[in-house]
């Protein structure tokens, strides 16, 4: 018996009761893939599950407000991963009728749909033998082979993927989808970035980097520059009837269109006309991102409802004008961004970042 028939079956006895393995609808396998980069499996399942009851279908998911969409994926990070997907079954609609198309260069046409998320979709809900490789992938492959490419590195994904299509070109079509998983699911569960279970590992005895003592050193990893940190001040800014002011971020960059705090950058300070800020230290809040780090403090303040506005020492623009004494709708204030001032049915449904919602919880806003 060769090693890919030792995983096969070393999958068949391991391999976890995961809810998008119950089906072979490809729009469910995609959503599933899609929620899964750069996120647990144990988180992403309540997502999976809620996501395709309010969207059991690409049509449904097509003519969704953009808005509804960002809120399903609220907590999940990333949300270009769902701007694409839901840009990407409107496509579907326009080109395919609506059904994911079991071709590689017609799916991958698609936005978001890279070499990973094309075999990974193909070849588990449509038996075609493409290669599915992702990092963990790489993983198993770098030790089981011994490579010493960098992790990231287009010579390490090209060897995994020539790797994983030697072996798929020998498996009988039945067997497709379950190779795709069954290397996901040793890298997931065996094959770790850290502390490998490599004595439960089904391919110990042909394993290059077992036998050589290397599995800490494979693969061989980049050496990684330390975040940026980014400081804020934002405001917990809130008026006489107990709504709660929030800003909406553009509509490219980070987190792009999520609503959040009114905030200032760096060392810049609030002059108070018709804010009221509470005395004593702010409260300190971190959020990490994959590239940068947010260190904000938040200052609790209230609106006073008087004539004046709120000015930065350091800034040109406003950040709230005297407008924002207005109406509760979505509007604009003197720097472009909208604004609203925001009651609990409103937050209920406003996208929000991961920090925003951290920051509302402690202090009881939703």
């Amino acid at each position: 018996m060769n090693w890919a028939q030792e995983l096969l079956q070393w999958y068949d006895r391991n391999k976890r009761d995961l809810p998008w393995r119950r089906t072979k609808d490809p729009y469910a396998i995609w959503v599933s893939e899609v929620m899964l980069q750069q996120t647990r499996v144990e988180t992403a399942i309540p997502y999976y599950h809620a996501f395709l009851k309010r969207f059991p279908d690409p049509a449904a998911l097509a003519t969704a407000p953009e808005e509804v969409v960002l809120k399903a994926w609220e907590g999940l990070g990333y949300y270009s991963r769902a701007r694409h997907l839901q840009l990407a079954v409107r496509l579907l609609l326009e080109r395919f009728d609506g059904r994911v198309p079991a071709d590689r260069e017609q799916f991958r046409s698609l936005p978001g749909v890279g070499p990973y998320i094309g075999g990974a979709v193909l070849s588990i809900a449509f038996a075609l033998p493409i290669p599915a490789v992702d990092g963990n992938v790489c993983r198993v492959f770098a030790r089981f082979f011994g490579w010493s490419d960098p992790v990231g590195s287009p010579a390490l994904l090209r060897q995994a993927q020539q790797a994983s299509q030697a072996q798929l070109d020998r498996l009988s079509r039945e067997r497709v989808a379950d190779w795709t998983q069954a290397l996901m699911e040793l890298g997931a569960l065996v094959c770790l970035p850290r502390s490998a279970r490599c004595a439960g590992c089904p391919l110990a005895d042909c394993c290059v980097a077992w036998q050589d003592g290397t599995v800490e050193a494979l693969p061989v990893r980049k050496g990684r520059k330390e975040n940026p940190v980014i400081r804020w001040k934002a405001l917990l800014l809130t008026d006489d009837q107990g709504r709660l002011f929030l800003n909406q971020r553009p509509q490219e960059g980070l987190l792009a269109g999520m609503w959040e705090l009114p905030s200032l950058e760096g060392m810049q300070t609030w002059e108070a006309g018709s804010i009221e800020i509470a005395h004593g230290e702010p409260r300190q809040f971190r959020h990490v991102f994959s590239h940068l780090t947010w260190v904000v403090d938040v200052y609790p303040a209230r609106w006073s409802g008087v004539e004046g506005w709120m000015t930065a020492e350091v800034v040109a623009e406003p950040v709230i004008s005297r407008e924002a004494l207005g109406p509760q709708e979505p509007a604009e204030h003197g720097g472009g961004r909208p604004w609203i001032w925001s009651t609990a049915e409103d937050r209920s449904r406003l996208p929000m970042n991961k920090l925003t919602l951290k920051i509302l919880k402690h202090y009881g806003m939703i």
